[in-house]
């Protein structure tokens, strides 16, 4: 990597520049170049504002090389793919749509440039290129400072790496990039790569359990949570954790305001119940979200993340449209450490699942960098928990590296293996997050333990084969670390029965190998161990069958 060509485009005053130097009359670009290591550190001799930055370096692809490429966040689709693949990351006849709609706003198509040719990608923090079990991995050392963005080009033989910068006011000095190129096997590369973060292992143990959300969603109630408890303490399996999930709110950010017609008993009650079956108590909660219609919305208006323009931002679609809390606001940090000291202490839960994450760093800010929000962000909702469990979910993955202790790797899983509906890269997909989990395991142990969303079981409200529904708890139990349901356990046949024990049974597994198949790409390869025992799954990711 000491062979790379830089690019700056920038603007002092009203006036904008474009560079490939290392020195001009406004600032000095001070470079350290290794083979593994590039470092570019800034210093502005006037007050400027960089609106792209980035560096080439050669690099010669070859036809059997598998390419990763990190997505933006949680839910966005990563896979490994073939040098001549063409990426389904955006049908272009919704574009317009997206980009006219708060769809746009849980991605990264405001801020980054998409390519649609066979042999273009991009992502996020890290990148891989595999040649069989040899790895060279691309990865950022610095998120703080910007975004860290990885384009392949396997056309004409180019990688290229580009900070996202945008809304940092320099003046004076400023890490631009920190980056390194890492080689040998996937174990070597990636604790290579965290023992450069200093981060330690993962220690959360594996997690079964439940979440109300993909059964009933927001409709949820005391009746409901209590007979799916009561069934599910009467497993045979040891059972973790027991989650309330989005709906006993009044609305979206007003967090201590409980539907008293769905709880009369208030939410206290419901952890000392789950209490009493012996697991413990998990909820979810989006920290930054404030629906339209709530009250910290409609009562503290101030509080709210603003464009320039002074309107508040829109955050997504969700709950008929959400906003997002500006951390940067005293007030609102005290609001948001209160709602989690009466939760976690006063209801007595431990373990939060907090979602929409992104919203955080929706625009930069206050002179930050995305980036820099997100980081600050997970540092915030970490001293806010303090030694209670973690689990994130919608946020951009290396700012929560250390600082949660289960992730979501993969989009909301479907009742459906297709999802017919004009999409986004971060929608509801069956398919898309059966390839996160697979294709992002490397992080599961160092960053954080990998969630992989739920497996179900059930008959009723769900329109997936059962064959399909054995593909996506084998890959579960196979990858993850966090295994949940939604089903009421109480409904499942003997079948169901044995196959949820299976799946919950906590086996010792090593992944060997996991893969799509050079003669059919639609193919999944996964050669493993469980407990010692030599195996093999294979099965068709498009069409859900088991081979």
């Amino acid at each position: 990597m000491n062979k790379f060509k830089l690019h700056v485009e920038y603007t002092v005053g009203k006036t904008a520049y474009t560079t490939n130097l290392f020195e001009t009359e406004h600032f000095t670009m001070r470079y350290k170049a290794f083979r593994d290591h590039i470092v570019l550190t800034m210093q502005s001799a006037v007050p400027l504002q960089i609106h792209k930055l980035s560096i080439t370096i050669p690099f010669t692809f070859t036809s059997q090389d598998r390419l990763f490429l990190n997505g933006y966040q949680s839910w966005t689709d990563c896979r490994e793919w073939f040098p001549d693949d063409v990426p389904s990351y955006l049908n272009p006849v919704c574009k317009a749509g997206i980009m006219a709609t708060s769809f746009r706003s849980s991605g990264d198509y405001t801020f980054v440039d998409y390519d649609k040719e066979a042999g273009m990608f991009h992502g996020f923090s890290y990148a891989y290129v595999r040649r069989d079990t040899q790895y060279t991995l691309f990865a950022s050392l610095n998120e703080r400072t910007g975004y860290t963005i990885f384009r392949f080009d396997c056309n004409n033989g180019t990688i290229t790496v580009e900070k996202d910068l945008e809304g940092v006011a320099f003046d004076g000095e400023y890490e631009v990039l920190n980056i390194v190129q890492l080689d040998g096997t996937m174990d070597e590369v990636f604790d290579r790569w965290f023992a450069l973060l200093n981060i330690p292992k993962a220690t959360a143990p594996v997690r079964n359990g439940y979440t109300t959300w993909y059964n009933y969603y927001p409709n949820i109630n005391e009746k409901i949570v209590t007979d799916d408890l009561d069934a599910l303490a009467e497993v045979d399996a040891q059972i973790d954790i027991f989650q309330i999930d989005d709906g006993y709110q009044t609305n979206v950010g007003d967090w201590l305001s409980v539907d008293a017609k769905k709880f009369p008993c208030g939410m206290k009650v419901i952890a000392d119940k789950i209490h009493e079956k012996g697991m413990q108590a998990g909820i979810w909660l989006a920290p930054f979200g404030a629906q339209y219609v709530s009250n910290v919305a409609k009562e503290h208006p101030d509080w709210l993340i603003r464009h320039p323009n002074g309107r508040p931002v829109r955050c997504g679609l969700n709950w008929g449209g959400f906003y997002a809390l500006d951390i940067e606001n005293p007030e609102a940090r005290e609001y948001i450490r209160h709602f989690f000291d009466v939760i976690l202490n006063d209801w007595g839960y431990d373990l939060v699942k907090l979602d929409f994450l992104y919203a955080a760093a929706i625009i930069p800010n206050h002179g930050k960098s995305r980036g820099q929000l997100m980081c600050e962000a997970m540092d915030f909702l970490r001293e806010c928990v303090g030694d209670k469990q973690i689990l994130g979910c919608g946020v951009p993955l290396m700012p929560a590296f250390g600082k949660v202790d289960y992730c979501r790797i993969g989009a909301d899983m479907g009742l459906r293996w297709h999802c017919v509906t004009f999409t986004h890269r971060e929608n509801v997909s069956t398919i898309n997050t059966l390839g996160n989990t697979i294709f992002r395991r490397a992080l599961d142990g160092r960053a954080f333990r990998n969630d992989p969303d739920v497996f179900l079981l059930r008959e009723n409200n769900m329109h997936c084969s059962f064959e399909q529904r054995k593909i996506i708890a084998t890959v579960n139990k196979l990858f993850g670390k966090v295994l949940f349901t939604s089903d009421n356990v109480g409904d499942y046949n003997a079948l169901q029965m044995q196959v949820m024990l299976d799946t919950f049974r906590k086996d010792d597994i090593q992944v060997q190998r996991a893969e799509f198949s050079l003669e059919n790409r639609r193919v999944v390869e996964i050669d493993y161990t469980q407990n010692g025992e030599p195996k093999q799954f294979c099965f068709d990711l498009e069409n859900g069958k088991i081979l």
